[in-house]
């Protein structure tokens, strides 16, 4: 019988796991051995959720860690808790974090019901099991005595703290080191200012802000790395939800600027994780000593 050769022994222990302890059906396992690579690992036939009793359409991308580097993300909204549950507990099973975004609070406490070891984030609106929901994220310890790669995430105001949040908890997901530069928008030149010697030492930038969107602009400007633009919908009525800061993102000259979605911090988040996991980032000449010893 032909068989994957991209399983990993890790996968390959909690596939056998799962079939041993019956949370995983022979059939199932056989099907994820035998697939070729990048097809999805879960047919839509084997989806009653445990506990429940309600079959749910579901076909999941298990593949995606190794084709991309990170799990399949989540998007919470509209999903009903049983369907959320299901794709974590399917994701644990094959060895994965789980990271769901825009979930509600009341979607959030139906899923812990059901999954226990879940950590909710309310103002980031974001849902983690596995080893991201053991600990909350923290901002990196700048007293080393060499540099990690790191992202930077900054907002212009505190109106934007639930966008940073969401960026943050990604970052975590994705185990990315970041620090967080709060308030420095461009109505008081002089934080930025004072922020530019130590948002240099970041690999990527992440900056959001609402109102007009300048704040991008400014930073790019002095900066050598890629700089992510969220706009949010922050504002008077003539920002229109987030159209305003958009546009003017988007028209930015400092040529180091890219922009995401309106309230789109996952997004540059999940983009300057790419960054630094980069492999030009990784070749052996970029490592530092920190690196080397873990």
């Amino acid at each position: 019988m032909p068989h994957r050769s991209d399983v990993s022994t890790d996968d390959l222990a909690a596939l056998l796991a799962g079939v041993a302890t019956g949370k995983t059906s022979v059939e199932t396992a056989v099907s994820r051995l035998t697939s070729p690579p990048g097809n999805p690992q879960l047919s839509s036939a084997d989806t009653e959720s445990a506990g429940s009793g309600v079959s749910l359409p579901l076909t999941l991308d298990l593949d995606r860690q190794r084709r991309c580097g990170f799990a399949e993300v989540i998007y919470g909204a509209g999903k009903p808790a049983e369907l959320i549950a299901e794709i974590m507990r399917r994701q644990r099973q094959a060895g994965q974090d789980s990271l769901a975004t825009r979930v509600t609070v009341e979607t959030a406490k139906a899923v812990a019901e059901i999954i226990p070891e879940v950590r909710y984030n309310p103002d980031a609106r974001c849902l983690l099991a596995g080893a991201a929901a053991n600990k909350t994220p923290s901002p990196l310890d700048m007293s080393a005595t060499r540099l990690v790669r790191h992202v930077a995430v900054v907002t212009a105001g505190s109106t934007d703290a639930p966008v940073c949040e969401e960026a943050i908890e990604t970052l975590h997901w994705m185990g990315i080191p970041f620090r967080s530069f709060n308030d420095i928008g461009v109505a008081g030149p002089d934080r930025l200012l004072a922020a530019v010697p130590e948002l240099r030492q970041a690999a990527a930038v992440i900056v959001i802000a609402g109102m007009e969107g300048a704040l991008p602009a400014a930073v790019g400007g002095h900066l050598s790395v890629p700089v992510f633009a969220v706009p949010t919908s922050v504002g008077y009525g003539a920002t229109l939800g987030g159209l305003t800061p958009l546009m003017g993102m988007l028209s930015c000259c400092s040529s180091n600027v890219a922009v995401v979605n309106i309230d789109a911090g996952f997004k540059a988040a999940y983009l300057s994780g790419l960054v630094v996991k980069s492999p030009e980032f990784n070749r052996p000449e970029n490592r530092n000593a920190s690196d080397e010893e873990e």
